[in-house]
Protein backbone atom coordinates (compact mmCIF):
# COMPACT_ATOMS: atom_id res chain seq x y z
CA UNK A 1 0.00 0.00 0.00
CA UNK A 2 1.41 3.67 -1.02
CA UNK A 3 0.34 6.56 0.66
CA UNK A 4 0.30 10.01 -0.79
CA UNK A 5 -1.15 12.91 0.55
CA UNK A 6 -5.01 12.65 0.89
CA UNK A 7 -4.60 10.10 -1.46
CA UNK A 8 -4.27 6.31 -0.73
CA UNK A 9 -2.79 3.71 -3.31
CA UNK A 10 -3.70 -0.15 -3.12
CA UNK A 11 -3.18 -2.94 -5.71
CA UNK A 12 -3.24 -0.21 -8.12
CA UNK A 13 -6.00 1.85 -7.14
CA UNK A 14 -5.95 5.37 -6.05
CA UNK A 15 -8.61 6.00 -3.49
CA UNK A 16 -9.25 9.67 -3.04
CA UNK A 17 -9.88 11.14 0.91
CA UNK A 18 -13.22 12.27 -0.20
CA UNK A 19 -13.98 8.11 -0.18
CA UNK A 20 -12.16 6.65 2.38
CA UNK A 21 -12.32 9.82 4.85
CA UNK A 22 -16.23 8.75 5.29
CA UNK A 23 -15.38 5.79 5.38
CA UNK A 24 -12.99 5.76 8.34
CA UNK A 25 -15.25 8.35 9.95
CA UNK A 26 -18.23 5.27 10.09
CA UNK A 27 -16.25 3.02 11.25
CA UNK A 28 -14.91 5.24 14.12
CA UNK A 29 -18.18 5.93 15.01
CA UNK A 30 -19.29 2.24 15.24
CA UNK A 31 -16.16 1.26 17.03
CA UNK A 32 -16.04 3.98 19.87
CA UNK A 33 -19.96 3.76 20.28
CA UNK A 34 -20.23 -0.27 20.63
CA UNK A 35 -17.45 0.31 22.68
CA UNK A 36 -19.40 2.54 25.14
CA UNK A 37 -22.24 0.74 24.83
CA UNK A 38 -20.28 -2.39 26.17
CA UNK A 39 -18.56 -0.68 29.17
CA UNK A 40 -21.69 1.10 30.09
CA UNK A 41 -23.67 -2.34 30.49
CA UNK A 42 -20.96 -3.82 32.72
CA UNK A 43 -20.64 -0.67 34.95
CA UNK A 44 -24.28 -0.63 35.51
CA UNK A 45 -24.33 -4.15 36.52
CA UNK A 46 -21.24 -3.72 38.75
CA UNK A 47 -23.30 -0.25 40.04
CA UNK A 48 -26.37 -2.11 40.82
CA UNK A 49 -24.63 -4.42 43.13
CA UNK A 50 -23.09 -1.39 45.07
CA UNK A 51 -24.93 0.51 48.08
CA UNK A 52 -23.01 3.73 46.66
CA UNK A 53 -25.36 5.50 44.39
CA UNK A 54 -23.19 8.64 43.03
CA UNK A 55 -21.58 5.73 40.40
CA UNK A 56 -24.56 5.13 38.20
CA UNK A 57 -25.39 9.11 38.28
CA UNK A 58 -21.71 9.81 36.81
CA UNK A 59 -22.57 6.86 34.36
CA UNK A 60 -26.32 8.10 33.22
CA UNK A 61 -24.56 11.76 33.35
CA UNK A 62 -21.65 10.10 30.42
CA UNK A 63 -24.25 8.94 28.43
CA UNK A 64 -25.30 12.22 26.10
CA UNK A 65 -21.42 14.37 26.61
CA UNK A 66 -19.82 10.84 25.71
CA UNK A 67 -21.91 10.69 22.39
CA UNK A 68 -20.77 14.39 21.34
CA UNK A 69 -17.35 13.98 22.23
CA UNK A 70 -17.00 10.79 19.80
CA UNK A 71 -18.63 12.68 17.66
CA UNK A 72 -16.36 15.27 18.01
CA UNK A 73 -13.58 13.11 17.64
CA UNK A 74 -14.80 11.80 14.98
CA UNK A 75 -15.25 14.91 13.18
CA UNK A 76 -11.56 16.26 14.05
CA UNK A 77 -10.06 13.03 12.41
CA UNK A 78 -12.23 13.59 9.32
CA UNK A 79 -11.03 17.07 8.99
CA UNK A 80 -7.35 16.06 9.02
CA UNK A 81 -7.89 13.27 6.33
CA UNK A 82 -9.48 15.56 3.96
CA UNK A 83 -7.89 17.58 1.71
CA UNK A 84 -9.48 20.75 3.23
CA UNK A 85 -8.66 24.11 2.20
CA UNK A 86 -6.35 26.20 4.85
CA UNK A 87 -9.04 28.80 5.65
CA UNK A 88 -11.12 25.78 7.15
CA UNK A 89 -8.69 24.63 9.52
CA UNK A 90 -8.87 26.69 12.42
CA UNK A 91 -12.90 26.68 11.96
CA UNK A 92 -13.07 22.65 12.09
CA UNK A 93 -10.53 23.07 14.98
CA UNK A 94 -12.72 25.38 16.93
CA UNK A 95 -16.10 23.11 15.79
CA UNK A 96 -14.27 20.33 17.67
CA UNK A 97 -13.47 22.76 20.78
CA UNK A 98 -17.00 24.23 21.13
CA UNK A 99 -18.30 20.07 20.82
CA UNK A 100 -15.95 19.50 23.88
CA UNK A 101 -17.56 22.68 25.70
CA UNK A 102 -21.27 21.50 25.42
CA UNK A 103 -19.96 17.85 26.12
CA UNK A 104 -19.04 19.47 29.47
CA UNK A 105 -22.08 21.36 30.12
CA UNK A 106 -24.27 18.34 29.35
CA UNK A 107 -22.01 16.06 31.96
CA UNK A 108 -22.33 18.28 34.94
CA UNK A 109 -25.79 19.37 34.21
CA UNK A 110 -27.03 15.96 34.08
CA UNK A 111 -25.05 15.03 37.34
CA UNK A 112 -26.47 18.00 38.92
CA UNK A 113 -29.98 16.67 38.34
CA UNK A 114 -28.96 13.34 38.87
CA UNK A 115 -27.52 14.15 42.27
CA UNK A 116 -30.40 16.31 43.38
CA UNK A 117 -32.92 13.68 42.26
CA UNK A 118 -30.70 10.97 44.27
CA UNK A 119 -30.87 13.12 47.55
CA UNK A 120 -34.58 14.34 47.34
CA UNK A 121 -35.99 11.83 49.60
CA UNK A 122 -33.07 11.87 52.25
CA UNK A 123 -32.31 16.13 52.29
CA UNK A 124 -35.57 17.31 53.43
CA UNK A 125 -34.69 20.64 52.01
CA UNK A 126 -34.16 19.06 48.20
CA UNK A 127 -37.34 16.92 48.45
CA UNK A 128 -39.59 19.90 49.38
CA UNK A 129 -38.66 22.41 46.79
CA UNK A 130 -36.72 20.01 44.22
CA UNK A 131 -37.65 22.27 41.17
CA UNK A 132 -36.65 25.20 42.62
CA UNK A 133 -33.06 24.09 43.81
CA UNK A 134 -33.04 22.10 40.31
CA UNK A 135 -33.99 25.09 38.60
CA UNK A 136 -31.39 27.40 40.05
CA UNK A 137 -28.09 25.14 40.89
CA UNK A 138 -28.68 23.95 36.83
CA UNK A 139 -29.09 27.45 35.79
CA UNK A 140 -25.97 28.29 37.29
CA UNK A 141 -23.99 25.31 35.65
CA UNK A 142 -25.65 25.99 32.36
CA UNK A 143 -24.85 29.88 32.80
CA UNK A 144 -20.92 29.35 33.51
CA UNK A 145 -21.03 26.89 30.48
CA UNK A 146 -22.37 29.55 28.62
CA UNK A 147 -19.37 32.04 29.28
CA UNK A 148 -17.30 29.45 28.73
CA UNK A 149 -18.54 29.00 25.39
CA UNK A 150 -18.52 32.58 24.26
CA UNK A 151 -15.10 33.14 25.64
CA UNK A 152 -14.22 30.35 23.64
CA UNK A 153 -15.66 31.54 20.09
CA UNK A 154 -13.92 34.63 21.07
CA UNK A 155 -16.78 36.96 21.89
CA UNK A 156 -15.63 39.00 25.17
CA UNK A 157 -17.59 38.32 28.59
CA UNK A 158 -16.51 40.95 30.32
CA UNK A 159 -19.04 43.18 29.41
CA UNK A 160 -22.06 40.58 29.97
CA UNK A 161 -20.35 39.71 33.50
CA UNK A 162 -20.41 43.70 34.31
CA UNK A 163 -24.65 43.98 32.78
CA UNK A 164 -25.15 40.72 35.01
CA UNK A 165 -23.76 42.08 38.23
CA UNK A 166 -25.63 45.72 37.59
CA UNK A 167 -28.62 43.57 36.63
CA UNK A 168 -28.34 41.27 39.54
CA UNK A 169 -28.03 44.26 42.00
CA UNK A 170 -31.10 46.10 40.53
CA UNK A 171 -33.35 43.20 40.66
CA UNK A 172 -31.98 42.38 44.60
CA UNK A 173 -33.34 45.70 45.73
CA UNK A 174 -36.22 45.61 43.73
CA UNK A 175 -37.22 41.67 45.00
CA UNK A 176 -35.39 42.65 48.91
CA UNK A 177 -39.06 41.40 50.63
CA UNK A 178 -38.99 38.37 48.48
CA UNK A 179 -35.36 37.34 48.71
CA UNK A 180 -35.55 37.95 52.49
CA UNK A 181 -38.36 35.47 52.44
CA UNK A 182 -36.77 33.09 50.43
CA UNK A 183 -33.05 33.11 52.39
CA UNK A 184 -35.58 32.80 55.47
CA UNK A 185 -36.90 29.69 53.95
CA UNK A 186 -34.00 28.06 53.52
CA UNK A 187 -32.74 28.72 56.78
CA UNK A 188 -35.86 27.05 57.79
CA UNK A 189 -35.31 23.91 55.33
CA UNK A 190 -31.84 23.66 56.68
CA UNK A 191 -31.99 24.27 60.53
CA UNK A 192 -35.69 22.79 61.03
CA UNK A 193 -36.70 24.60 63.67
CA UNK A 194 -40.16 23.62 62.58
CA UNK A 195 -41.36 20.59 60.15
CA UNK A 196 -44.21 19.76 58.53
CA UNK A 197 -46.64 17.98 60.47
CA UNK A 198 -45.30 19.65 63.72
CA UNK A 199 -48.38 21.34 65.90
CA UNK A 200 -46.96 24.93 66.63
CA UNK A 201 -48.14 28.65 68.36
CA UNK A 202 -46.84 32.07 67.57
CA UNK A 203 -46.33 34.38 69.46
CA UNK A 204 -49.74 36.29 67.61
CA UNK A 205 -51.15 33.54 69.21
CA UNK A 206 -52.24 31.13 66.37
CA UNK A 207 -51.41 27.76 66.58
CA UNK A 208 -51.73 25.13 64.68
CA UNK A 209 -50.38 22.29 61.97
CA UNK A 210 -47.43 22.53 59.89
CA UNK A 211 -49.12 21.45 56.65
CA UNK A 212 -46.12 23.29 54.27
CA UNK A 213 -42.78 24.51 54.60
CA UNK A 214 -42.25 26.80 51.33
CA UNK A 215 -39.69 29.36 49.95
CA UNK A 216 -41.95 32.01 50.49
CA UNK A 217 -44.32 31.32 53.10
CA UNK A 218 -45.30 28.56 55.74
CA UNK A 219 -48.93 27.63 55.74
CA UNK A 220 -50.25 26.67 59.29
CA UNK A 221 -53.61 24.92 59.65
CA UNK A 222 -55.42 26.02 62.68
CA UNK A 223 -57.94 23.67 64.73
CA UNK A 224 -60.97 25.18 63.42
CA UNK A 225 -59.53 24.07 59.75
CA UNK A 226 -58.83 27.71 58.98
CA UNK A 227 -54.85 27.83 57.17
CA UNK A 228 -52.43 30.86 58.37
CA UNK A 229 -50.28 31.56 55.46
CA UNK A 230 -47.47 33.60 57.38
CA UNK A 231 -44.44 34.92 55.68
CA UNK A 232 -40.86 33.00 56.57
CA UNK A 233 -39.18 36.04 57.72
CA UNK A 234 -41.98 36.75 60.07
CA UNK A 235 -41.84 33.27 61.27
CA UNK A 236 -37.83 32.93 62.27
CA UNK A 237 -37.98 36.90 63.27
CA UNK A 238 -40.96 35.31 65.78
CA UNK A 239 -41.12 33.37 69.04
CA UNK A 240 -42.34 30.34 68.22
CA UNK A 241 -43.74 27.09 70.60
CA UNK A 242 -43.32 23.94 68.67
CA UNK A 243 -45.18 21.28 70.73
CA UNK A 244 -43.34 18.37 68.74
CA UNK A 245 -40.08 19.16 69.43
CA UNK A 246 -38.11 17.65 71.72
CA UNK A 247 -40.67 15.00 70.75
CA UNK A 248 -44.95 14.67 70.63
CA UNK A 249 -45.53 13.31 74.03
CA UNK A 250 -46.26 16.72 76.52
CA UNK A 251 -47.06 16.85 80.74
CA UNK A 252 -50.57 18.79 81.31
CA UNK A 253 -50.92 20.87 84.09
CA UNK A 254 -54.39 21.23 85.76
CA UNK A 255 -54.71 23.50 88.48
CA UNK A 256 -57.19 22.47 91.81
CA UNK A 257 -57.75 23.81 95.12
CA UNK A 258 -59.30 22.30 97.99
CA UNK A 259 -60.89 23.59 101.62
CA UNK A 260 -58.33 24.74 104.40
CA UNK A 261 -60.28 21.70 106.60
CA UNK A 262 -58.97 19.12 103.89
CA UNK A 263 -56.95 16.38 104.65
CA UNK A 264 -54.00 16.83 102.41
CA UNK A 265 -52.68 13.23 102.02
CA UNK A 266 -56.27 11.96 101.80
CA UNK A 267 -56.58 14.55 98.65
CA UNK A 268 -53.29 13.81 97.56
CA UNK A 269 -54.41 10.04 97.34
CA UNK A 270 -57.84 10.48 95.92
CA UNK A 271 -56.05 12.70 92.91
CA UNK A 272 -53.31 10.48 92.07
CA UNK A 273 -56.10 7.77 92.18
CA UNK A 274 -58.47 9.52 89.41
CA UNK A 275 -55.71 10.57 87.17
CA UNK A 276 -54.27 6.83 86.73
CA UNK A 277 -57.73 5.85 85.60
CA UNK A 278 -57.81 9.04 83.09
CA UNK A 279 -54.26 7.78 82.24
CA UNK A 280 -54.96 4.27 81.13
CA UNK A 281 -58.68 4.70 80.10
CA UNK A 282 -58.83 7.93 78.00
CA UNK A 283 -57.66 8.08 74.48
CA UNK A 284 -54.51 10.33 73.68
CA UNK A 285 -53.26 9.81 77.52
CA UNK A 286 -49.65 7.95 78.10
CA UNK A 287 -51.06 4.92 79.81
CA UNK A 288 -47.77 3.87 81.79
CA UNK A 289 -47.49 7.28 83.16
CA UNK A 290 -47.73 7.53 86.64
CA UNK A 291 -49.89 11.08 87.46
CA UNK A 292 -48.82 13.32 90.51
CA UNK A 293 -49.65 16.42 92.54
CA UNK A 294 -47.59 19.42 93.76
CA UNK A 295 -49.13 21.72 96.32
CA UNK A 296 -48.04 25.20 96.22
CA UNK A 297 -49.89 28.28 97.06
CA UNK A 298 -51.95 29.00 100.39
CA UNK A 299 -55.00 30.93 98.30
CA UNK A 300 -57.79 33.12 99.91
CA UNK A 301 -59.92 30.64 99.90
CA UNK A 302 -58.10 27.27 99.56
CA UNK A 303 -54.99 25.86 99.23
CA UNK A 304 -54.32 24.95 95.47
CA UNK A 305 -51.92 22.30 93.80
CA UNK A 306 -51.45 21.61 90.18
CA UNK A 307 -51.93 17.70 88.80
CA UNK A 308 -49.59 17.08 86.21
CA UNK A 309 -51.02 14.19 83.43
CA UNK A 310 -49.09 13.33 80.09
CA UNK A 311 -50.78 13.00 76.62
CA UNK A 312 -49.44 11.88 73.40
CA UNK A 313 -49.47 15.02 71.79
CA UNK A 314 -50.73 18.82 72.01
CA UNK A 315 -54.48 17.68 70.68
CA UNK A 316 -55.17 15.02 72.89
CA UNK A 317 -55.27 17.83 76.10
CA UNK A 318 -58.76 18.89 75.86
CA UNK A 319 -59.87 15.22 75.86
CA UNK A 320 -57.64 14.27 78.98
CA UNK A 321 -58.74 17.69 80.77
CA UNK A 322 -62.14 17.28 80.43
CA UNK A 323 -62.45 13.53 81.26
CA UNK A 324 -60.06 14.53 84.50
CA UNK A 325 -62.09 17.29 85.99
CA UNK A 326 -65.50 15.39 85.44
CA UNK A 327 -63.74 12.35 87.17
CA UNK A 328 -62.52 13.98 89.70
CA UNK A 329 -65.64 16.19 90.60
CA UNK A 330 -67.70 13.42 90.56
CA UNK A 331 -65.09 11.52 93.42
CA UNK A 332 -64.64 14.85 95.29
CA UNK A 333 -68.01 14.61 95.95
CA UNK A 334 -68.24 11.02 97.58
CA UNK A 335 -64.70 11.41 99.01
CA UNK A 336 -66.49 14.57 101.08
CA UNK A 337 -63.89 16.34 99.41
CA UNK A 338 -64.82 20.26 99.28
CA UNK A 339 -63.62 22.50 96.52
CA UNK A 340 -64.23 26.16 98.17
CA UNK A 341 -66.61 29.07 96.25
CA UNK A 342 -64.23 31.86 96.35
CA UNK A 343 -64.70 33.75 100.22
CA UNK A 344 -63.60 37.34 101.22
CA UNK A 345 -63.90 37.81 105.20
CA UNK A 346 -64.40 41.73 106.42
CA UNK A 347 -62.98 42.32 109.90
CA UNK A 348 -65.34 45.21 111.17
CA UNK A 349 -64.31 46.52 114.43
CA UNK A 350 -67.29 47.46 117.04
CA UNK A 351 -66.17 50.63 116.98
CA UNK A 352 -67.21 50.98 113.44
CA UNK A 353 -70.45 49.13 113.28
CA UNK A 354 -71.58 51.54 116.36
CA UNK A 355 -70.68 54.62 113.99
CA UNK A 356 -72.45 53.12 111.48
CA UNK A 357 -75.97 52.06 113.56
CA UNK A 358 -75.87 55.91 114.64
CA UNK A 359 -75.33 57.48 111.46
CA UNK A 360 -78.23 54.52 110.29
CA UNK A 361 -80.65 55.80 113.09
CA UNK A 362 -79.95 59.51 112.87
CA UNK A 363 -80.77 59.14 108.91
CA UNK A 364 -84.08 57.44 110.10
Amino acid sequence: MEQTTHTIHIFGITISAWVYGPGIFVLWLILFYSLKGFLFFWIKRWGEKTKVRWDLCVVKSLHVPLNILILGGGLALLARLLPLPPELDQPAELAVKVLAIIALIFFFDSLVKQGLSNFAGRVQAINLSSSLVQGLVRLAVLSFGLLILLDSLGISITPIIASLGIGSLAVALALQGTLANLFAGIFILADRPVRVGDFIKLETAEEGYVTEVGWRNTRIRMLPNVVVIVPNDKLISSTVHNYYLPDKEMAVLIQVGVHYASDLAKVERVTIEVGKEIQKKVQGAVDNFEPFIRYHTFADSSINFTVILRVKEFVDQYLVKHEFIKALHERYKKEGIIIPFPIRTLDISTRTLEELGSQLQHKS
